[in-house]
């Protein structure tokens, strides 16, 4: 399919996949820099936020799903982080194989370290840019992303 088969909004949403496959980039790098002095990763980070955010302890899978990742990735980094003492699993009384998996203190402390170099890193990235523009930004990223999420539960459907 050449440019001219695309819509002028398909065109410029294309470029702007393409932009934001470039960000994710770059922020994974940034923020592997970022925490990589408290021995952790963009995507161990990523994990111990979705622990920390959940309202009750979850199982891997339900951790995968919240992110928007793969579920046997997210177990390897649970792995990794259960090896390093900053996850603990426990008892799901509602599956038994499917453990649920828990924050150490140990955990709490790399996550709120994280979170105390992220503040200053994430004020000078939004310096110059408008709350209006950002929020615009997260809407149109939340509906692409709504839409993707439609696609998939239909393909596992079908």
């Amino acid at each position: 399919m050449n440019d001219t088969d695309r819509t002028p909004a398909a065109n410029a949403l294309n470029d702007l996949i393409l932009d934001l496959f470039r960000l994710n980039s770059r922020m994974q790098t940034a923020g592997d820099r970022l925490v990589a002095g408290l021995g952790l990763t963009s995507a161990r980070w990523q994990v111990l936020g979705a622990i920390v955010i959940a309202e009750r302890p979850q199982p891997v899978a339900w951790l995968a799903r919240d992110l928007g990742a793969n579920r046997q990735n997210v177990q390897r980094i649970v792995n990794d982080l259960h090896r390093e003492g900053l996850v603990a699993f426990e008892a799901n009384p509602h599956h038994q194989r499917a453990q649920l998996v828990v924050l150490t203190g140990k955990g709490r402390q790399a996550f709120d370290a994280a979170m105390r170099l992220q503040a200053p890193w994430i004020n000078n990235l939004a310096d110059g840019l408008s709350v209006r523009d950002i929020n615009t930004m997260h809407r149109v990223m939340m509906t692409l992303r709504r839409k993707l999420e439609r696609d998939v539960d239909a393909d596992e459907q079908a």
